[in-house]
């Protein structure tokens, strides 16, 4: 695959903020997101949304973080370091996700901010635990998708927000429809769940037109961290100033190449790995 370019060093790279909750086991959440930034060359900016007891079995609690830390690491780098994109992971509450937006909105507003966001509504492990409290799927529609330039759900994700069972090509489509009715730029509606062939066919829709993307299915069992490190790849791209469509189709290039790469870890599922590109020689 063609990767993005790297900065030379002791050059000032790119920046990319996630806004997102940790992963003590390191496979998904704010850990997976910092390795494809890194792998990618960007500098990985933080604020940490919530705090995660979990590793290769499972979600066993979490921890929200104070409203006026997570705004404060978002206005506390954009002010002094800048980004030049930023996506969102597990955001855990209503509470969570309003502060956020009304932070969002209001450097956006007064001229510190015009990059883009990637919202990845993260509602629930792959393991099935919950990640966001029932209540906090309004404030995702209302509050956080019209500020989105795109959003990622997986299908679960999207029968959770929009109510809709995608199942073929005709409810994927319905279903971006109806996401992209509640205010994003654009919509991804991916389909690595949709098990209707040996491909995994995901579809972009900006309220006019749909793209559509699809790649070999990796067969493995170790697939932790997948959506973060497609999201994440995509706000890489989106900061080197790529238009949506090319950056959903390199992040869909990465996250492939990273399951490809994916390892056993624990007794349960292993993360997907941007570490190949270490010995990728590129």
């Amino acid at each position: 695959m063609n990767y993005l370019p790297l900065t030379p060093p002791g050059q000032t790279p790119l920046r990319v903020m996630t806004i997102a909750g940790t992963d003590s086991g390191g496979g998904a959440g704010i850990q997976a997101d910092l390795r494809t930034f890194a792998m990618l060359g960007v500098h990985g900016c933080v604020s940490v949304a919530a705090v995660t007891v979990q590793n290769s079995l499972g979600v066993k609690g979490f921890h929200e973080i104070p409203l006026d830390v997570i705004t404060g690491q978002i206005i506390t780098v954009v002010e002094d370091i800048g980004i030049q994109a930023a996506k969102t992971g597990m955001l855990a509450s209503s509470d969570i996700i309003e502060a956020i937006s009304e932070t969002w909105r209001g450097l956006s507003s007064g001229g510190d901010l015009a990059a883009p966001l990637v919202v990845d509504p993260v509602c629930a492990s792959m393991h099935g635990d919950p990640l966001l409290h029932p209540s906090a799927l309004d404030a995702l529609r209302t509050e956080l998708f019209p500020l989105a330039t795109l959003v990622t759900p997986n299908l679960d994700e999207v029968r959770l927000i929009t109510g809709i069972e995608v199942i073929d090509s005709k409810s994927q489509r319905d279903a971006a429809r109806a996401l992209h009715a509640l205010g994003p730029q654009w919509a991804l509606v991916k389909g690595g769940h949709l098990r209707v062939s040996s491909h995994s066919p995901d579809l972009l829709f900006d309220g006019t037109a749909f793209h559509e993307f699809d790649a070999e299915r990796i067969d493995t069992g170790h697939d932790h961290g997948a959506g973060d490190t497609l999201a994440a790849a995509t706000a890489c791209a989106l900061a080197h100033g790529y238009p949506v469509p090319e950056a959903v189709s390199f992040g869909k290039q990465w996250v492939t190449e990273c399951l490809r790469a994916a390892y056993p870890l624990g007794h349960g599922h292993g993360p997907v790995s941007a570490l190949f590109r270490l010995t990728s020689g590129s």
